[in-house]
């Protein structure tokens, strides 16, 4: 019977530990100040201009349980209830919830939810997670992790924690709580063994609750060589070369989660100088680098990518980077940028690199505007590596112009790894724009032709580029057709 009463009282202060901490993040986001509060009201101020005082209301009912009352105060009676020994008071409340702390995920705390979500970053943060997919079912949230690219279930919650669960990410990413109907972003900071991640969160409402996914971005300062991409002596000699010519376009291409931002900042790490000014434009800033100057677009603000470009034409660059070409306005930019004696570094969503140049073109760039300007055009895609600790020969076959049989290699999976593979390397198709090109391009050449001309002059295809790493033992067949989409029929 104590027992009972003890574990009964210990959830009661864990919930009400866990809503003070709710409210306060709550009144720091809306600039709300706590006037008075007991076991049933709740009263707060907000700022005679605050426009949306109903959400700030439900999300502070939701979180307390009380009635919310709310006044409305002038600037001068505001600004002096925030002098600093309230703003030092909330900020202290504050920060057990935003995990700021090295040790904070490995922390035991008295709330189920709290423990389970800090296990559950742990996990992810150990296992090189990309991604974590919180997915409500009708009896159960299905949790899994994106891990070298490929989705992987852990264990998941009970099924009565998965209302709490969310909506303590979602005040962890300083959303909404009351809002369930519409798709919400943000983004929260956690550090874990001395490194700093910062989480982008985002939910969108489905069948029966909200899925939310956390992106897990490194904040701090990585080593971006080019030598640890996997590019060949070849292909590495060509990004280089292209690198150093005083303007131009290059183009890096490939589906979401090939890996483009890390080839394109490897660019700039390589350009890196105190001589040089350096700028990007981004949506999100996800790498971090010193000395390049990086400004992150805001759609609710109409900073687009393209006012933002306008506007680094006028900060005297000598490198610009753009996050993704999104559109015409924003390619004939980068390419009068390019034009007129600047290195421009940015990507696309194309399959490969001659479909780049038709791809700009449908856009509605002139074919000779892109002649002039784009100087490479890099396609790539990621295949994870096996684990070296289980890896085992599996047959042989009969190349085209080799004279012994090459190995394939089938993946186990073993203590070390995840199902046979660990870690991930680029495979790389790379085209040098070369006068021919260039002539074809102005000509209006087809897909077919531009193939036929870069084949002629050496360009290799992403499978011949994969093929040569499952030769070397770096990865398997069937890993390579999984990212190339190509295969052998049956």
């Amino acid at each position: 019977m104590n027992s009972t009463l003890l574990n009964t009282s210990s959830l009661r202060d864990a919930d009400k530990h866990n809503s003070e901490a709710a409210l306060d993040v709550l009144c720091q986001r809306y600039k709300a100040i706590v006037l008075y509060k007991d076991e049933s009201h709740l009263n707060v101020a907000c700022h005679e201009d605050e426009g949306d005082t109903e959400a700030l209301s439900k999300a502070l009912q939701f979180a307390c349980g009380l009635k919310v009352h709310i006044e409305r105060w002038p600037q001068a009676r505001f600004e002096q209830a925030l002098e600093k020994p309230a703003r030092d008071s909330a900020i202290e409340q504050t920060s057990s919830l935003k995990i700021t702390d090295a040790d904070e995920l490995e922390n035991i705390s008295d709330a189920p939810v709290v423990n389970f979500l800090n296990k559950t970053l742990r996990m992810a943060i150990l296992r090189r997670a990309s991604d974590i997919h919180f997915e409500p079912g009708e009896r159960n949230l299905r949790i899994r992790l994106r891990i070298d690219g490929v989705l992987q279930e852990i264990p998941g919650p009970e099924f009565s924690m998965a209302a709490s669960l969310c909506a303590r990410l979602k005040i962890m990413g300083q959303l909404n709580v009351a809002e369930r109907r519409l798709p919400q972003d943000g983004q929260l900071l956690i550090t874990f063994q001395n490194q700093r991640y910062s989480m982008r969160i985002a939910s969108l409402p489905v069948l029966h609750g909200e899925k939310i996914v956390l992106r897990i971005l490194h904040m701090a300062q990585q080593d971006l060589s080019m030598n640890q991409l996997g590019f060949t002596r070849e292909d590495l000699r060509h990004y280089v070369n292209a690198l150093k010519k005083p303007q131009g376009l290059i183009l890096v291409t490939g589906p979401t989660g090939s890996g483009k931002t890390v080839t394109l900042y490897s660019g700039l790490r390589h350009l890196n100088a105190a001589e040089r000014n350096i700028s990007s434009v981004e949506d999100p800033v996800e790498i971090p680098v010193i000395g390049i100057n990086q400004t992150q677009v805001n759609t609710k603000t109409d900073l687009s990518f393209a006012r933002v470009l306008r506007a680094l034409l006028r900060q005297d660059p000598d490198v610009i980077m753009v996050g993704e070409i999104r559109d015409k306005e924003t390619a004939e930019i980068a390419i009068k940028a390019a034009q007129t004696g600047h290195l421009v570094l940015s990507t696309l969503h194309t399959n490969s690199t001659c479909e780049t140049l038709s791809r700009l073109v449908q856009m509605g760039i002139e074919s000779y505007h892109i002649a002039a300007s784009l100087r490479l055009v890099i396609a790539q895609r990621l295949v994870r590596k096996l684990c070296p600790h289980c890896r085992k020969p599996h047959a042989t076959f009969i190349e085209a112009g080799k004279a012994e049989p090459v190995p394939i290699w089938l993946a186990v999976g073993c203590s070390h790894c995840s199902s046979g593979y660990y870690g991930r390397t680029g495979i790389y198709e790379i085209l040098t724009i070369t006068a021919r090109l260039q002539q074809a391009l102005v000509i209006g050449s087809s897909v077919s032709e531009l193939n036929k001309i870069a084949r002629e002059q050496g360009h290799k295809s992403l499978l011949e580029a994969g093929t040569a790493l499952v030769e070397q033992g770096v990865t398997t067949l069937e890993e390579l057709y999984r990212v190339t989409g190509e295969g052998v029929e049956t």
